[in-house]
Order: C-alpha cells, then sequence, then structure tokens
C-alpha cells in the first residue's frame, strides 16, 4: 500500500469512541476518581481510553464547566511517570499534539532528530499544514524557523523540504521516462561516482510524489543490482541515512514503518516510551488496526503482547485498551 492510501482507510481506526457517548457522567466518573486521597486509576483508564480525540476534548469541557478545574492539569497533579505521560497525550487534540512531540524534541540542549524525521516524513501535505498552525499558535514561533535553527546542512534541507508537502501528490500520475531519469540520476550520484551527490538524493527523495518514487525504486534496483536502501545505507550515515531511509520506507509501506517503529521500542533491553507512546496515541483513529496487522506479519507476535512482555502496570493496562486487547 502506498503512503498517503494509509490515511483514508476508515477500518484501520482502533479507538472509534463510545457510541451512546454523554460526557456529564464521564466527567463525574473522572472527578470521583481523582478525589480524596489517592486515585482511581482504573477508572481513569476505563473512561479516557474507550473515547475518541474529540469525545475526550468535550468531557474536558465538562469537567472545567462541572467542577471548575482543568481537566489535563487536575490529571497531571493526580498521575506520574509513563502513565502520566500517556494520559496527557490522549488528552491533546492530534495537531497540537504531534506540534508538542516536535517542540519538545527541539528544545533545549540537543536535538531528538529521530522524532522530528518520524513526524515529518510519515504525514500528508495537510497534516503538516495542521501541525505548523498548532505550533506557530502553541508556541508562538514558525515550525520551519525553529528546525533550521536547530538543525544544519543537509539535514535541515530534508526537514525544509519534508515541511513542504511536495511528496503528497494523490494524481496516481507517473511518468516513466522521468522515473527512469531519476534511477539513473541517484546511481550516477551515489554508487557511479566516488563520495556522494547529497542534494541529487535530497531533490529526487524529498519533491518527488509517493507513487513515481515506487517507480523509481523499481527502476533503481534493475540499473544497480541493488536496492536503494542498501545504496542509502552504503553511502550516507547518521542522521542523514535515517533521513532518507525513512522516507523511502513511508513511501513502501507506511504501515510497515511504524510497525517497525514499535517493534524497536521494545525490543532488547528497556523501552523507548516516547516513541511507544507517541505512535499509539497518534495512529489510534487513523491505522492502528493495519499497523499491528503488519507488525504482526513482520514479527510472528503480536503488538499486544509485546506490550504485555515490556510494559506493567496502569501504563500496560491502558496501552493493551488502545490497541484493543483487554488486559
Amino acid at each position: 500500500m502506498a503512503w498517503w492510501r494509509a490515511w483514508i482507510e476508515q477500518e484501520g481506526v482502533a479507538v472509534k469512541g463510545s457510541p451512546h457517548f454523554n460526557p456529564d457522567p464521564d466527567a463525574e466518573t473522572l472527578y470521583k476518581a481523582m478525589k480524596g486521597l489517592g486515585t482511581n486509576e482504573q477508572a481513569i483508564i476505563d473512561v479516557l481510553t474507550r473515547r475518541s480525540n474529540a469525545q475526550r476534548q468535550q468531557i474536558a469541557k465538562s469537567f472545567k464547566a462541572q467542577f471548575g478545574q482543568d481537566l489535563t492539569e487536575t490529571l497531571k497533579s493526580e498521575l506520574s511517570g509513563k502513565f502520566e505521560r500517556l494520559i496527557i497525550a490522549l488528552m491533546y487534540p492530534p495537531y497540537r499534539y504531534e506540534a508538542k512531540e516536535l517542540y519538545d524534541a527541539m528544545k533545549g540542549l540537543g536535538t531528538k532528530e529521530g522524532v522530528v524525521i518520524e513526524i515529518l516524513a510519515s504525514r500528508t501535505k495537510n497534516q503538516l499544514r495542521e501541525i505548523m498552525k498548532a505550533y506557530e499558535e502553541d508556541y508562538g514561533s514558525s515550525l520551519e524557523e525553529d528546525i533550521q535553527a536547530d538543525t544544519s546542512g543537509y539535514l535541515e534541507r530534508i526537514l525544509v523540504c519534508l515541511l513542504q508537502g511536495s511528496r503528497d501528490d494523490m494524481s496516481g500520475f507517473v511518468d516513466p521516462g522521468l522515473a527512469l531519469q531519476d534511477a539513473q540520476d541517484l546511481y550516477a550520484a551515489g554508487e557511479k561516482i566516488r563520495g556522494t551527490d547529497e542534494m541529487k538524493f535530497i531533490t529526487i527523495l524529498y519533491t518527488r510524489s509517493a507513487t513515481h518514487l515506487m517507480r523509481v525504486f523499481e527502476e533503481y534496483e534493475k540499473i544497480a543490482n541493488k536496492s536503494i536502501e542498501d545504496s542509502i545505507k552504503s553511502e550516507t550515515h547518521g542522521s542523514l541515512e535515517e533521513a532518507m531511509l525513512t522516507v523511502v520506507k513511508c513511501t513502501r509501506n507506511l504501515h510497515s514503518y511504524f510497525a517497525e517503529r514499535l517493534y524497536y521500542a521494545m525490543k532488547g533491553a528497556g523501552t523507548c516510551d516516547g516513541t511507544l507512546i507517541r505512535n499509539i496515541v497518534s495512529r489510534s483513529e487513523i491505522d492502528l488496526n493495519f499497523i499491528m496487522c503488519q507488525f504482526e506479519k513482520m514479527y510472528g507476535k503480536t503488538l499486544s503482547s509485546m506490550i504485555m512482555e515490556d510494559t506493567s502496570g496502569d501504563y500496560k493496562n491502558a496501552l493493551l485498551n488502545l490497541v484493543g486487547s483487554n488486559p
């Protein structure tokens, strides 16, 4: 499946919300769960992981109207650790959440380049526009300018190219002649010469549509006798390699890309909770069901079984509810 088709498939939605929804009793349940000494975490999980994001926003309004308190701030004061991080992520409207993840990835010393690459390479043009708007509203600065201030060189150019959303062409039109020319140009810019012409790679990978690139990758393999991924791995390294490989992976199969992100967030010692939370929350109302199917195909185990092995407590229970597997 080409990357842009993932956005128009309703079957992928894992968190559909409550069909008989009324925000007032939900708000009251949450208030009682946090009132007085101690917190009823299970009650919070049962409400917030089984409602859509739009429903959560209505619950927050009802909570404020009934009890005069901000729901997100109240949750922050009652919860802690990874569980708090997950529940607060659920409370953000989608584009504001992704804007926050980008802001957090760039603030302070050092940049979490992997987070920025993941979000920018996997979103459509319309979604990027909404994320940029939310970013400016919430943080008072331009996302593009902050990326330029925080990165440099080829990576900066790649991220700015991704923000333009040039790859998001829904027409499906492919010019076979141009695809062949692009494949030849990529070969000439990498495998054929000593060193690499990075700008040629950037121009083709970050400005052509996904359907066009699929044809380019086919032609490239015929010319080079190796995949474009193998060439990128041998010609580049570090964040530049990650950025190029991410675009190729998202172009080939968006669901496989996210399945891989989730798998490596949990594989081995320790868990990359930021990646796990971000990808489950941000895909839960888009294509998480498809990602879970792909996960099982690729790794021979279910996403929920890996969550069971790798997490614990309320955090685990909330994650399992989101992926549709009751603890």
